[in-house]
């Protein structure tokens, strides 16, 4: 299947350049060669910045009204909504992610995102000052007030991991365009195509040269784009350890960084939980795109005297997941992304085993998958908090079961970790789970399943090691901007 018009190409200022060297992107559920991806040069990456660069600094992009911005992103959308049954395609070929994740997660949510923060770029770029009367010098007053304005920072380099590629390239690329900055888009090397598309929906919708491009390529290019000093802003989304490569190489530089990184979020289940819903979330922690997700719950904490219920129920809950290529429409759970992930997890499954934790369901391979990086959703039960297992990100399907007795107890051991980016919460008493979930250290916690999807007009981001800054909703938005004070007064 021929997913891209210019399959040899990148996208460098509104132009496309074919490439010296190739790199192999195959499918992870069969391993089958999908594309040899164009790899951008340091030559093209150097074009691409100065190109983002000269259409800020003389473009009409970051000076056109809000208004005309927001039509042409708007055909932008509508364009994407139009291929959407190839992109989903992409997602689920490239991605490995199963065809309802691809269609309602990687796709739907993220267009929704989208739309929203499109309708949010027309708040009031310009907000008023209070009239302030101040003693001055000559011994008079001086009536003065002024204005803030919000501008667009200007070049941003966005950077985009494997999991959900065409979920994150659009957070990073709509709402920087939308306040008029220019943007360099840069992908993992597993997931090209999901970025690329984007450069051949540009061309269609009429997007001025140099706002956007496309370039692709390994570590070293993005350290060309996290060292140039005409980069204005990093917007990376990925491990906290390559975040904090990214922070020493932007440091010279002193430019803005938002990183939203790994986490090893905690469920938290009381006693008077509902545990089959309790369980199904706790299903969902490890096994949702492989565990291949930074905000997913891998670690629950369980009062003990539900604990057998909940191990007993997420137990049964796992005979029903379909293992399979995801290209076919009932299969629930696919494969990692490469070989490397599966040895990582098979390594975590061992570690977990040698620090004593018990192991209730997977640990293995499945049968008779001779092709793909397939591993059995794997539970742990009798986890130490402090173990490898409790605190370290594996970024696969590995969940692992940690008692505790009291309230207090469940929220220092959620707290203890290095991370800080998600957490849930059941209880029968919601008042009690919302007193909770203000003492959690993290960016966010869902009740009961909190509002049952991703809200667009939520600030999603954590802390400690989880990064900082936020995506999606006016806090997302403004990310991307810098505020300017315009002061002005009578004599």
């Amino acid at each position: 299947m021929a997913f891209l018009k210019y399959a040899d190409a990148i996208y460098v200022g509104g132009e496309w350049e074919k490439t010296d060297q190739r790199e192999a992107v195959i499918n992870p559920a069969d391993e089958s060669l999908l594309i040899e991806a164009p790899v951008g040069s340091a030559a093209q990456v150097d074009a691409a910045i100065g190109a983002a660069r000269a259409a800020f600094d003389k473009g009409d992009w970051p000076h056109l009204p809000v208004a005309e911005r927001q039509a042409v992103l708007t055909r932008f959308l509508n364009a994407l909504d139009a291929r959407k049954g190839e992109i989903v395609d992409m997602i689920v070929a490239e991605a490995g992610a199963t065809r309802m994740l691809a269609e309602f997660l990687q796709y739907g949510i993220p267009m929704k995102h989208a739309r929203r923060t499109i309708e949010v770029a027309s708040r009031p770029a310009v907000t008023s000052l209070p009239v302030e009367l101040t003693p001055n010098a000559q011994g008079r007053t001086t009536l003065g007030t002024g204005v803030v304005s919000r501008e667009p920072v200007g070049v941003v380099a966005a950077i985009s991991p494997y999991n959900f590629p065409f979920f994150l390239n659009i957070g990073k690329v709509v709402p920087a365009l939308a306040v008029g900055c220019t943007v360099v888009l840069k992908p993992s090397p597993y997931t090209p195509m999901q970025a690329l598309i984007l450069g051949e929906i540009a061309d269609e919708v009429g997007l001025p040269k140099g706002v956007l491009s496309i370039i692709t390529g390994d570590i070293e290019t993005g350290k060309l784009l996290t060292t140039d000093p005409r980069v204005d802003l990093v917007h990376f989304t990925g491990s906290d350890k390559v975040g904090a490569m990214i922070q020493a190489q932007a440091a010279p530089t002193l430019k803005r960084i938002v990183m939203e990184l790994g986490g090893k979020s905690a469920l938290i289940v009381r006693a008077d939980a509902d545990i089959q819903k309790a369980a199904a979330a706790g299903i969902m922690g490890f096994t949702t795109h492989g565990g291949q997700g930074c905000a997913l719950t891998t670690r629950h904490l369980v009062h003990n005297s539900v604990r057998p219920q909940f191990v007993a129920a997420m137990q049964a809950m796992l005979q029903h997941i379909k293992i399979g290529n995801p290209a076919d429409p009932t299969v629930t759970y696919g494969p990692l992304i490469r070989e490397v992930a599966r040895r990582r997890t098979e390594d975590y499954v061992q570690i977990a085993q040698d620090e004593g934790a018990t192991l209730v369901a997977g640990g293995k391979r499945p049968e008779g998958f001779d092709k793909g990086f397939f591993y059995e959703p794997t539970l742990f039960d009798n986890v130490k908090n402090d173990s490898r297992l409790a605190q370290e990100e594996v970024f696969g399907p590995i969940g692992a079961v940690i008692g505790f007795d009291e309230d207090a107890e469940a929220i220092a051991m959620a707290n203890d970790s290095e991370f800080g980016l998600s957490g849930a919460i059941y209880s029968a008493d919601a008042g009690q789970a919302y007193r909770m979930a203000l003492k959690l250290r993290t960016g966010g916690v869902s009740i009961n399943g909190g509002a049952g999807t991703m809200q667009s007009d939520a600030p999603f981001g954590g802390i400690k090691r989880s990064g900082y800054g936020r995506e999606y909703g006016e806090d997302g938005l403004n990310e991307f901007t810098y505020q300017k004070v315009i002061g002005f007064h009578a004599e």
